[in-house]
């Protein structure tokens, strides 16, 4: 049985706060911008005593910039103007990181996501999508007859029933779902009472991952999918393989709860709306420091305003 649902059956739902959020939404857009007395003192870096050159600026100073740049989609040479400009306009007295420095800094930085841990156990959702990277682009391989030079990466995101952004991870386009999801569950942290995922993560060592976790597993199982009967290993599996050649793949959907899926699915659209679906670094280690940061944003903007929504009746 097809399990897209015709537009008629879909559950329709409604916004209960819209004038918080849209205002919320307004506000994401304000170019108002404050630095307060700690970050000023911590802009600069402190001395380590360590053999060679001092730091000049501190990693907060590296990643304040990087996350201008990356919100305003700034070139690194505008982005050194832009901060220069506006601290004049503030009267503080602070250098600003040059572009090389933000070049060569920003792949080694170590962003924290701001997630703030919640003692209520978590529905993890797990899924990943491409970003592209520097190179001719698809319209020079369009006019070429696929000649020009494309390249993806992964973007692979563990999110919560929030859409909060729990742990992130950049890999090359030829990794596995699986094993970078296995990574995801390892490291996110908090408790975990379910783990959901497309079919792409439909494995025994995904369901071992979340079992370890104390989680149960919510992935569809492939269309060749079949009992294993491998004892504990594949319990999990089995189990909703059996349950969706009983109950069929629309139902079986409908009553674990997959929907679910569409929240990661609602972060990476507002990733590249917001953010664009291009990364600007260079370097694989650039890339993932300025993914981190882009999640970063996500989360900010997130705690800004977020929309309550409830089913109404069709």
């Amino acid at each position: 049985m097809n399990s897209r649902v015709p537009p008629t059956y879909k559950t329709k739902y409604r916004v209960t706060n819209w004038c918080e959020y849209d205002q919320a939404l307004v506000n994401r857009g304000d170019l108002t911008l404050w630095i307060s007395p700690g970050a000023i003192e911590a802009w600069n870096a402190v001395a380590t005593g360590r053999r060679g050159a001092p730091l000049k600026y501190s990693d907060l100073a590296i990643e304040t910039a990087l996350t201008v740049r990356l919100l305003f989609h700034l070139p690194l040479r505008q982005t050194e103007g832009f901060l220069r400009s506006l601290f004049e306009l503030m009267g503080l007295g602070l250098d600003v990181p040059d572009h090389t420095t933000l070049s060569r800094r920003g792949s080694t930085l170590k962003v924290n996501l701001g997630v703030l841990q919640s003692k209520k156990p978590m529905n993890l959702v797990i899924d990943s999508t491409g970003l592209s990277i520097v190179g001719e682009g698809e319209w020079a391989s369009a006019k070429h007859g696929g000649g020009g030079k494309r390249g993806w990466r992964k973007l692979h995101l563990g999110v919560d029933a929030d859409g909060c952004i729990q742990t992130q991870v950049l890999t090359k386009s030829n990794v596995d779902d699986v094993t970078t999801g296995i990574k995801i569950i390892k490291a996110t942290k908090g408790r975990l009472t379910r783990v959901t995922a497309d079919a792409a993560y439909d494995a025994v060592g995904f369901y071992e991952a979340a079992r370890a976790r104390g989680a149960r597993v919510v992935v569809p199982p492939t269309a060749s999918a079949s009992v294993t009967g491998r004892g504990p290993r594949s319990a999990e599996r089995d189990r909703t393989i059996r349950q969706v050649e009983r109950l069929g793949r629309r139902e079986w959907k409908k009553r674990s709860g997959y929907h679910r899926q569409g929240t990661v699915e609602n972060s990476f659209f507002r990733y590249k709306v917001i953010l664009g679906g291009k990364l600007h670094a260079r370097g694989l280690s650039g890339q993932k420091v300025e993914v981190a940061i882009g999640c970063k944003i996500l989360n900010r903007l997130l705690d800004c305003g977020r929309p309550k929504s409830v089913a109404i009746a069709r």
